[in-house]
């Protein structure tokens, strides 16, 4: 999602029944969006500045308001429009799959009798459910504010004032953490009511948690049970087959994933439940009887209606999760045009996982995007580094006691200017200064696109962070062609070599496996041997898996998928041989 590709996706598709998650990360931009949206919509505006202390809760909130305002004004517009061809709640309609109402809309449809008809209607009409607007916290994203060079308390920092913003708000949806468990940002949800269910169990705001493996979810889960706050969704999203920040597993592919997950969600549960009565009890909260319900959903690298509803089918997920192939979406994604094209034309060499995030986790990145020109640009001209202006990802203090962005132009010089006092050798120094130069500035120009078509900042880069997957779709889409191609009405793929989503995601891991045992050969990698030792008996164990899996019969084009698993066993064994020469 970046930060700004779906900033204001929701007000184009909730109304629609789609939802869609906001990054919470970049607040200067959440102002921004209010200001235009609120100027769009003759709503008043009154700017929150920089100078109030609590000015990224305060932002959030208010934007967050204003969305939800015009949704709801944005339904019942749709709910009030007529049964025609074009009108919004045809189109409502027309987008759903196979389900009672989209059954109860054709019988509508066929039905001559015009006071039934209208009957039928208002029964639809009231069925019109709006998508959810979800927001997402990152919470490595965590950075400490700072006023007269003095740091303001705990809850001010990045991350608590973000959940904030979305607990104060008047949405009832949910919030999503991603990157991994942060103990205080989870101790604070308890401060906000939104959280706890009410007399009739309902929760106005719910918590979804990004898992990599089961055992994240029972240890993210405990910690919040104990607090009494329950988990609504895990998400499991590949490590590697994604776009954005990759959080590699080490060789847990997601097939076995799933197949846990699938086998153990009752013990998840029942293991769960009672924590979180005993810490309701004795915060003396309403309980409930049963477990609230708890979906497993997946996403990463799923591109074809036959993948989802296997997913759905045989490791029982509750939903799924498409992101990458909406990015060719104008009406839903903030691609600019020039980037739109770059989009349409790439292919997989267009696409890297690349060390260019600066908080140290490994990122997707479009390499003819204006923001890599960019970058390159300044290091051919001697002036590494990029100015870093909004300073959300600042993590380093090397050398500054106030922590600055490894992607800054300060970091890039401060770092170049020490090398020659850490002894490296003539090789391991190129390997050095191309890790430095790879960094760039992600928070501000993840936002690029949107600013330059809005008009709020026309020169603005645009860094475009999609995943391996673009490279199978190759035309801009409309929002019907590309939910006709999810439920299978017809195919958007163009990339006729394109593998299973298990396979490409297990070659994404075997390259990277690769790549991090030359830098252990350079003796440029923290990793011990047992490391690689323990990731390839993974992968080889992920294979034998998804072999089992294609003799089954549920594998898609069986005789391929067992011919691609049985190369990149090859491969693997060849990179075993390699890491003992």
């Amino acid at each position: 999602m970046g930060t700004g590709f779906t900033i204001d996706t929701p007000l184009r598709i909730a109304k629609y029944g789609i939802s869609s998650v906001i990054s919470l990360v970049d607040d200067i931009l959440i102002e921004q969006m209010r200001k235009f949206h609120c100027e769009k919509s003759d709503r008043p505006y009154e700017e929150i500045p920089d100078s109030n202390d609590d000015a990224r809760a305060m932002r959030i909130t208010a934007y967050l308001n204003l969305l939800n305002s015009l949704i709801q004004s944005g339904i019942e517009a749709l709910k009030a429009s007529p049964f025609e061809s074009g009108s919004q709640i045809t189109r409502y309609f027309e987008l759903l799959p196979e389900c009672p109402p989209k059954q109860a809309y054709q019988e509508m449809l066929a039905t001559t009798d015009p006071q039934e008809k209208e009957q039928l209607q208002e029964v639809l009409r009231s069925q019109v459910v709006p998508g959810s607007i979800d927001v997402n916290i990152m919470t490595k994203l965590n950075r400490d504010l700072y006023r007269n060079g003095e740091k303001l308390s705990p809850e001010f920092a990045d991350a608590m004032a973000a959940l904030r913003g979305f607990a104060k708000s008047t949405l009832e949806s949910a919030i999503i953490f991603s990157a991994g468990m942060n103990p205080h940002l989870y101790s604070y949800l308890a401060q906000f009511e939104d959280f706890f269910p009410d007399e009739q169990g309902f929760m106005k705001k719910k918590i979804v948690l990004k898992v990599s493996d089961h055992r994240s979810a029972i240890i993210q889960g405990k910690y919040l049970a104990k607090r009494g706050l329950w988990v609504s969704e895990y998400r499991v999203e590949s490590g590697l087959n994604c776009g954005g920040h990759a959080f590699a597993t080490k060789g847990e592919l997601m097939g076995p994933i799933l197949e846990e997950f699938k086998c153990k969600l009752p013990q998840l549960i029942e293991t769960l439940h009672p924590i979180y009565i005993k810490a309701l009890i004795e915060h003396d909260r309403t309980t409930v009887d049963k477990p609230h319900p708890v979906r497993i959903t997946v996403q990463g690298g799923i591109g074809t209606t036959e993948e989802d509803e296997f997913l759905r089918q045989y490791y029982n997920v509750d939903g799924t999760g498409w992101c990458t192939p909406f990015m060719l979406v104008p009406e839903v994604a903030n691609v600019d045009e020039e980037h739109l094209e770059k989009l349409v034309q790439a292919t997989e060499k267009d696409v890297r996982l690349t060390d260019g995030s600066p908080l140290g986790i490994l990122y997707w990145n479009l390499l003819n995007s204006s923001s890599e020109m960019t970058r390159i640009s300044r290091i051919q001209k001697g002036k590494p580094g990029a100015p870093c202006p909004k300073k959300y990802a600042v993590t380093n203090t090397e050398f500054t006691k106030i922590p600055i962005c490894t992607a800054s132009r300060v970091y890039q010089k401060l770092k170049l200017e020490h090398l020659p006092s850490e002894g490296y050798s003539e090789a391991q120094l190129a390997v050095v200064k191309e890790d430095i130069f790879a960094k760039a500035c992600i928070c501000h120009e993840l936002g690029g696109s949107v600013k330059t078509m809005l008009g709020i900042e026309p020169t603005a880069t645009s860094t475009i962070c999609c995943g391996p997957g673009i490279a199978d779709f190759s035309k801009v889409a409309s929002l019907e062609e590309m939910v006709g191609h999810i439920y299978g009405r017809l195919s958007l793929l163009t990339n006729p070599d394109r593998p299973h989503m298990f396979i490409r995601e297990l070659k994404i891991y075997i390259d990277n496996l690769r790549e991090e045992m030359e830098r252990y050969s350079l003796k440029l990698s923290t990793r011990a041997s047992k490391y690689f030792q323990e990731v390839r008996e993974n992968l080889l164990k992920g294979i034998e898996y998804y072999q089992r899996l294609a003799l089954e019969g549920v594998a898609e084009n069986r005789r391929r998928f067992l011919a691609d698993l049985e190369s990149l066993r090859k491969e693997l064994e060849d990179l075993h041989l390699m890491s003992k020469v």
